[in-house]
């Protein structure tokens, strides 16, 4: 079995593991490869880097959803499962932890686990020309917003070319139902079940109280564009990790992604009891009788 590795080697316990890693792979009959950020840290000499070449049967990661959302971005659409590995406080999308990750592990080698598949965003930015450059694929979402100083911007959102009305807010979301819980719930979006095949679309800030967010289906296509004036210093950031700049009559146009990302699940926890825990959803402990 071929297994990427990918971490956060901002995690003390990160060198511990992939040692941990190296010494028991070889007994479960798994090769590794390493992204690059973390091959340093392996015990020497340390797995052959992950590439295109290397056609993966499983991805691990180390961290929390962050490091998962780049696992998903890594593999781009490759359909690989993967195995999220928590090491930080929420962990919503991950499965296990350090102290299960040998339990996990054997589960995987045994293909003692289910999937969960969920959509993913295929983004792009189209210019006025109509030449469009492909962004990578989004597990969460795609986020347009001001950059440097923070004030609203006046944006335009169109779906399946019929426009929806113009926006003024700090940004607009467009997410997934995995994203759903993320930024886009933060903006006052609603929490969607990963099943629902559904595009979220979500005002951040929004400058009126005529504004709520919009759930599309999820072979709609959505468009993002600035309006003049507003069109100096705008972004757009994937997952919240990586980014790029919109230039004057620039547009995003975001689309469901081809695959969807498969997510290693174990044990019988299911969605709504991960929101109760790692959101701490329908908590009422403090207004338990003494």
């Amino acid at each position: 079995m071929n297994v990427g590795v990918v971490g956060n080697p901002s995690y003390r316990d990160l060198k511990s593991l992939l040692a941990h890693l190296a010494q028991v792979a070889p007994r479960l009959g798994c090769a590794l490869y390493t992204e690059e950020r973390i091959a340093a840290l392996w015990p020497q000499p340390g797995p052959p880097l992950l590439d295109r070449a290397a056609r993966l049967d499983c991805m691990i990661t180390l961290g929390g959803d962050g490091t998962l959302l780049r696992g998903a971005r890594t593999l781009n659409g490759a359909g690989t499962p993967i195995l999220g590995v928590n090491l930080g406080r929420v962990g919503f999308l991950t499965t296990a932890n350090s102290q299960t990750l040998d339990w996990a592990l054997d589960a995987l080698v045994r293909g003692a686990y289910a999937t969960e598949s969920r959509l993913a965003l295929a983004p792009s930015i189209e210019d006025k020309h109509g030449k469009t450059r492909a962004e990578p694929v989004v597990l969460n979402d795609a986020v347009v917003h001001k950059g440097g100083v923070a004030r609203v911007i006046r944006l335009r959102v169109a779906v399946d070319g019929d426009e929806v009305g113009q926006y003024s807010a700090d940004g607009i979301v467009v997410a997934t139902p995995t994203g759903s819980t993320a930024y886009s719930l933060s903006a006052g979006g609603p929490i969607v079940v990963p099943g629902v095949d559904a595009i979220v679309v979500t005002a951040i800030c929004p400058h009126t109280l005529a504004v709520r967010p919009l759930v599309v289906p999820s072979t709609a296509q959505v468009a993002v564009e600035p309006i003049p004036p507003w069109t100096e210093d705008v972004l757009v950031s994937f997952d919240g990790q990586i980014g790029t700049t919109m230039q004057h009559g620039d547009r995003l146009v975001v689309r469901r992604a081809e695959y969807p990302v498969k997510l290693v699940r174990l044990g019988p926890e299911g969605f709504f009891a991960r929101m109760r825990k790692k959101l701490q959803w329908g908590d009422l402990t403090d207004r338990e009788r003494q």
